[in-house]
């Protein structure tokens, strides 16, 4: 049980959850902040994984890969806005599914196996050497409070530092980005795009600025969520956009501090519940992957009864953006 314990708070240093606090984060900056309903976020993260990677293969820079994958994320947004962000809401959504649907399916597709990798996608040591090299931690393992981890290597102590930092960063940012005159124009268009026309300024203008803005949170964000894997196409497909707006709204859309907050919860929770349910049921009676189901099934009824009883989020506030809005 201590295992179990311990595993499931490791979930709240982990990479992956930093990750997808990043991609909230971005999220947040679309729907909390300007109310863009970006169905697609799994495609802002799967380019800036490719895009880091990729040129991290190539024997680039590890600044700038990441300023790859930023432009690509921009490319991107700029590609989804400019045919949408007059229209209304839905057409956004939907193109958007649509697209990070087709960023995956031409990621895994084999045309492009000698970029990509195809569907087997690329293995890490193509190109994490980069990013490790940076570290100016001494090679070993260190042991902190409940945890053990190498210090330099794949899900390392040295990955946790920079996701968490840049999460902190990120957080910071839209803090302040919160309280500027920017943030209350977003905010104006969330509430009544008509009002802020009336004052002179473009919705458009500023919904393309969140979009963008967003979706370069989502694209560091799906740099540090292959750094201790690989990069596999399918990994970054439906099910992240999925678990990236159950975080979202599970902490408090329209908050700073609940893209993490939502995180840490689901990921803790999640693997909480496989462990249990590992350690108590027998083989016999539920499979591993019926454990991993069963898991996700029970993630997505707390998240139901959320939306009922508390459809604001845990840190929202329900007179300024609840679920039924």
């Amino acid at each position: 049980m201590n295992e179990i314990i311990t595993n499931a708070l490791g979930e709240i240093l982990a990479p992956t959850t930093a990750a997808y606090a990043l991609a909230a984060i971005g999220l947040n900056i679309h729907f909390g902040m300007t109310g863009l309903f970006n169905m697609g976020q799994a495609g802002f993260m799967l380019l800036g994984a490719y895009g880091f990677a990729i040129t991290q293969w190539m024997g680039w820079s590890v600044l700038g890969s990441v300023l790859v994958s930023i432009v690509l994320a921009c490319i991107y947004g700029l590609l989804l806005g400019i045919p949408t962000l007059k229209l209304g809401p839905d057409y956004l959504s939907m193109v958007a599914l649509a697209s990070a649907e087709i960023i995956r399916i031409v990621g895994r597709s084999t045309a492009m196996t000698s970029f990509t990798g195809g569907s087997s996608g690329i293995s890490p040591e193509h190109f994490t050497d980069g990013f490790r090299d940076l570290s100016p931690l001494p090679d070993g393992r260190t042991h902190f409070l409940l945890w053990t981890y190498s210090n330099n290597v794949a899900n390392s102590w040295w990955l946790r530092i920079v996701a968490w930092s840049l999460v902190a960063i990120a957080l910071l940012l839209t803090w302040a980005w919160f309280r500027s005159p920017w943030g209350r124009v977003l905010k104006g268009i969330r509430e009544d795009e008509n009002a802020i026309k009336s004052l002179g300024k473009s919705p458009v203008k500023f919904k393309m600025q969140a979009l963008l803005l967003g979706g370069c949170f989502a694209a560091i964000g799906g740099i540090i969520f292959v750094l201790p894997r690989s990069v596999q196409p399918d990994s970054l497909g439906r099910q992240v956009t999925f678990n990236t707006w159950a975080i979202l709204l599970m902490g408090g859309a329209a908050t700073v501090w609940g893209p993490v907050v939502g995180s840490v919860i689901m990921w803790v929770a999640l693997t909480l519940i496989r462990g249990f349910m590992r350690g108590v049921i027998p083989t016999t009676v539920l499979s591993s992957t019926q454990v991993e189901s069963m898991g996700w099934m029970l993630v997505g009824i707390a998240l139901m009864c959320l939306v009922i009883f508390r459809p604001q989020g845990i840190l929202g506030d329900k007179k300024e953006l609840a679920f039924n809005v």
